[in-house]
């Protein structure tokens, strides 16, 4: 007796018929396609077993159905893009989907290299510096008047130079007596301290912070010794020579304040008219 040789899933016989193997167990044609066959994403039939089955990231074709989503133009054996789960030639995700260089506007190829500063994009041949030509690439670079330059071109073209270092001034800065300064340069002529943010004064042309210029210049309290600012609006008072700070002009036995009131004087102090009475 014969021994029977079917088909492992359908039982049909297999001889005299074509048969795959799988894990070393037959399959008729039929079966082995249904059960194992990939289906194509195109056109959604099995891939038959003596049909080219072409993949990318677990998706599968026809060799005729693999082919440009927007042109149609087969794509074996050709470079392509994927955009929104379809597959597109490079020609035509270059016209539809990428960059257009700044400088050139010529499309920036998918794979090629681009530089990119706010939403616009050049190619790395095209990024370069507007006064020496010369190109930027990932070097410190300054945009000026939808212009790009290096930073020692835009230095030497435009850049305003500190009124103490000479050096350019490429952000920031201050302004003083219609001069320009770095920030880290205007600073106190006394104890060097930086003036930026802070409030300043001057003598001769030369700034001072409040303390410096106070201690170096400003009158000497009579009653308090500290110095008189006057600056801002700070109320003082002056008689014969000397000042007070208002709160420091008051009456040498009783305290009172002898502001806007009538005083006497005894040597170097001064009373109001009650105490001095007896003078």
């Amino acid at each position: 007796m014969t021994e029977r040789f079917d088909c492992h899933y359908c039982k049909d016989s297999l001889f005299g018929k074509k048969y795959l193997l799988r894990e070393e167990n037959p399959y008729c044609v039929k079966c082995y396609e249904s059960l194992y066959s990939n289906s194509c994403e195109e056109c959604k039939k099995p891939i038959g077993y003596d049909g080219k089955d072409l993949s990318y990231k677990d998706r599968h074709w026809h060799e005729s159905c693999f082919h440009c989503f927007q042109c149609k133009k087969s794509l074996v054996d050709k470079p392509f893009a994927a955009k929104d789960e379809h597959l597109v030639c490079t020609e035509c995700y270059s016209n539809e989907y990428s960059s257009k260089c700044n400088e050139c506007k010529k499309t920036i190829m998918p794979g090629t290299r681009k530089m990119e500063y706010k939403g616009n994009s050049w190619h790395e041949t095209c990024f370069i510096c507007s006064r020496c030509q010369q190109p930027i690439g990932t070097k410190s670079f300054i945009p000026k008047d939808n212009q790009n330059f290096c930073v020692q071109c835009y230095e030497k073209q435009f850049a305003m130079h500190c009124a103490q270092c000479k050096k350019a001034i490429t952000t920031g800065g201050v302004t003083y007596r219609d001069q320009p300064w770095h920030k880290e340069c205007f600073v106190c002529t006394g104890c060097k301290k930086p003036l930026s943010g802070q409030r300043f004064t001057s003598r001769d042309e030369f700034a001072y912070c409040l303390n410096c210029f106070c201690n170096l210049y400003a009158k000497k309290c009579a009653g308090c010794t500290n110095p008189i600012s006057g600056l801002g609006g700070a109320k003082y008072i002056s008689f014969e020579e000397r000042q007070w700070h208002s709160d420091c002009f008051n009456c040498k036995k009783c305290a009172i304040s002898l502001v806007g009131r009538g005083f006497l004087t005894e040597r170097d102090e001064i009373l109001c008219p009650e105490c001095g009475k007896d003078i």
